[in-house]
């Protein structure tokens, strides 16, 4: 099994920067790939981002290209999403996932293990 923490959400205003962590523990040499997913209120759980953990490729959404960078820190077991220019519309529950395939998890049922989340809110 594999656990996995986020932190880093908060409060911030439109055009401001956050920075999200996710920290892995368990048997975590099973791991080729994580993401990060948000989920607005009353929508489904949308993907964000996502990185193989070897060779760090990355992958985008669109509409966070260019803001949003995935990157990961292979000693510490860490993934990290730093966010520039955020919008209100970014305003959601972000969380952290991760899987024994090494395929871009661009959709949650590819997914083998979640965070519990952490809110992020932007104000406008």
């Amino acid at each position: 099994q594999v656990q996995l923490v986020e932190s880093g959400g908060g409060l911030v205003q439109a055009g401001g920067s956050l920075r999200l962590s996710c920290a892995a523990s368990g048997r975590t040499f099973t791991l080729e790939a994580m993401a990060w997913f948000r989920q607005a209120p009353g929508k489904g759980r949308e993907f964000v981002a996502s990185i193989t953990w070897s060779g760090g490729s990355t992958y985008y959404t669109g509409s966070v290209k260019g803001r949003f960078t995935i990157s990961r820190d292979n000693a510490k077991n860490t993934m990290f999403l730093q966010m520039n220019s955020l919008k209100p519309e970014e305003t959601a529950v972000y969380y952290c996932a991760a899987a024994s395939s090494p395929y871009a998890l661009t959709l949650p049922t590819l997914c083998d293990y979640w965070g519990q989340g952490t809110q992020v809110t932007v104000s406008s």
